[in-house]
């Protein structure tokens, strides 16, 4: 009999449009191979971008937000296992499929730590650095609390591990390192074009998300009149989709700066391209864009957060650097030397050989799932904090309080 596996997603995945949406196919596609029997629901309405499911054999249900719909929905369902895409939809559904089928596996995946992407925003936002991030916030407690109410938790990168660990105490038997699991062409030996074949740079990611907008105007501002003025000749491909109307309008054909909207197919712009330009000056989680770059043998320049659980210790796959001058110096002689732009792709392919080996991850994966099913109530007891997380008796408390209060002053 196949495993019943419910995805509750935040929108439906599109996978050319940001790296989320192919971190969830990447999923998908591991359950699917193991005889998983899929089903994905959403709140969201299935747009033009988004994967065929049905292609699949996925059956995708829209869900309905604070609707007893739910309820009958799943009680008919019966999975065997839940993944929660994004804390947002534990909070939502969470407690709907404890009380409906308190014998599911309930599994988080956070894509990134949304609490720290977001304070690592406010604090550029408000100081123009990093350097007073406030990580304990609402948003934290929202997250953190749902992390715990979950069985095990999917986290993307080392660097956010070992953050919930040692500052949050969040117990490492609930959590399970699970970055992106590409089907890498370069172990396939697909020869991309060489270093003669390539020109210009190339940015890419969805300018809906803050982080990329802000690259992109800094880029525009600051990074790239220093790179034209060395490469005069050199353009910029900016591509992404949904960009607003301030990126829209950096568009200029005489200073090389050009905006070229959604790409429908990473391959061709990245593997045309010579050097890639990731600039991210806050964000979290892993960078799709850095991975894409190391698959289709593209040298990229990016910052610390950019780097940030990327690459491993004492390698990167292009440059990392933070200040203007030493960003644009670094983008042109990985653009001008061969020699260094070579090294550059070397690194990705051992980068992509030694971290992102997804038979390696799958497997640990499939096996902490398994093991945590073997005896779902043992695991439970002894992460008793999720199951004090589900009891909202002081929460209903308050509420009920408040709502007596109201109907007497009524």
């Amino acid at each position: 009999m196949k495993i019943k596996l419910l995805v509750i997603g935040h929108t439906f995945p599109e996978p050319s449009t940001t790296a989320a949406g192919s971190r969830m196919m990447q999923l998908l596609s591991l359950f699917l191979e193991n005889g998983c029997h899929i089903t994905f629901g959403s709140t969201a309405n299935i747009s033009e971008r988004s994967s065929d499911l049905k292609a699949l054999g996925i059956t995708s249900e829209i869900l309905k937000l604070n609707d007893p719909s739910f309820d009958t929905f799943i009680a008919k369902l019966q999975p065997d296992i839940v993944i929660f895409d994004r804390f947002v939809t534990e909070e939502q559904f969470g407690w709907r499929v404890t009380a409906k089928c308190p014998d599911a596996l309930k599994i988080l995946d956070t894509e990134d730590l949304h609490f720290l992407r977001k304070a690592r925003e406010t604090a550029f936002k408000k100081e123009g650095n990093l350097d007073a991030v406030n990580l304990y916030t609402d948003t934290a407690k929202r997250e953190l609390a749902s992390i715990l109410r979950c069985d095990l938790s999917l986290i993307i990168s080392e660097i956010e591990i070992t953050l919930l660990v040692d500052t949050f105490k969040i117990p490492e038997g609930i959590l399970q390192y699970v970055p992106f699991l590409p089907k890498a062409p370069l172990k396939t030996k697909v020869t991309f074009p060489k270093f003669s074949e390539r020109k210009d740079f190339v940015v890419i990611g969805n300018l809906f998300h803050a982080p990329n907008v802000d690259s992109v105007k800094w880029l525009h501002k600051e990074i790239w009149p220093a790179i034209r003025k060395q490469l005069p000749s050199a353009s910029l491909h900016v591509y992404g989709a949904y960009a607003p109307q301030q990126i829209t309008e950096l568009h200029n054909e005489q200073t090389g700066f050009l905006i070229k909207g959604w790409a429908p197919s990473i391959e061709e712009v990245m593997s045309k391209a010579r050097v890639c330009l990731a600039p991210l000056r806050f964000g979290a989680g892993l960078k799709g864009k850095l991975l894409d770059a190391m698959i289709y043998g593209t040298p990229a320049i990016t910052t610390t957060i950019g780097a940030e659980g990327m690459y491993g210790l004492d390698m990167n796959a292009g440059g990392i650097a933070d200040e203007v001058t030493s960003f644009a110096n670094c983008a042109v002689n990985c653009y001008s030397e061969k020699r260094d732009w070579l090294h550059a792709t070397n690194n990705a392919a051992s980068i992509l050989e030694n971290r992102y080996n997804s038979e390696v991850h799958s497997k640990n994966l499939l096996v902490k799932i398994q093991h945590i099913s073997v005896d779902l109530n043992c695991h439970r007891s002894k992460h008793f904090m999720g199951q004090i997380l589900q009891q909202q008796g002081m929460q209903a408390s308050k509420y009920m309080s408040k709502w007596i209060s109201l109907k007497n002053e009524k």
